[in-house]
């Protein structure tokens, strides 16, 4: 797909297409949407799609993980008018942290960190991430918001699967992705 044109018909998720599957093997994620942020209608709509169902709610601050997620969550930020907090993998923040452990899609295990001095309680934060396909990411992230006294006001990614960890973030906090419902078992069985 050409990275300038944009379709006569604009429906939901139509810039899903300008994804590029995953080439370099299994330690790697199947797909690749960083394609989708070169075009600049698509990561608008992406974006549209995404914040539509927050519209109206409390929302202080955005966050996003580390590290795709930065793009999108400082791209919701700047529409919103909040603050950006970087939710990073350890060892990336000179700062006071507080850490959770957590296994990525690759099932391995890692350290997620939050800066202490940015989350005060009650703090509102909607999550953002660029996939959520075990789960096992964004629940630290989550962790971490909550133990630090901060409210999930929602999460955000352009694709949650309907794995067991996305199922038991769906049911718990209110959330938005890009997948219209005809598209999920596609993405659901990575194909």
């Amino acid at each position: 797909m050409d990275l300038c044109h944009v379709p006569a018909a604009r429906e939901k998720g139509w810039y899903l297409a300008l994804m590029a599957p995953n080439v370099k093997g299994p330690n790697y994620a199947w797909l690749d949407p960083s394609r989708l942020y070169c075009h600049p209608q698509a990561l608008q709509d992406c974006l549209a799609d995404l914040l539509q169902p927050f519209q109206g709610d409390a929302i202080d601050m955005v966050a996003g993980i580390d590290a795709m997620g930065f793009i999108l969550g400082a791209a919701a930020a700047a529409t919103l008018r909040k603050g950006f907090l970087a939710v990073r993998k350890a060892g990336h923040l000179c700062v006071q942290t507080e850490a959770q452990p957590y296994r990525d899609y690759s099932g391995q295990q890692k350290l997620m960190e939050l800066r202490t001095d940015a989350i005060s309680p009650g703090l509102r934060i909607l999550l953002v991430d660029q996939w959520v396909e075990t789960g096992g990411t964004m629940r630290a992230a989550i962790e971490l918001v909550e133990r630090l006294g901060g409210v999930v006001a929602g999460v955000a990614a352009i694709c949650m699967e309907n794995s067991e960890g996305g199922k038991w973030i769906q049911e718990r906090y209110k959330c938005s992705h890009c997948v219209p419902p005809r598209l999920q078992p596609r993405f659901d069985q990575h194909r």
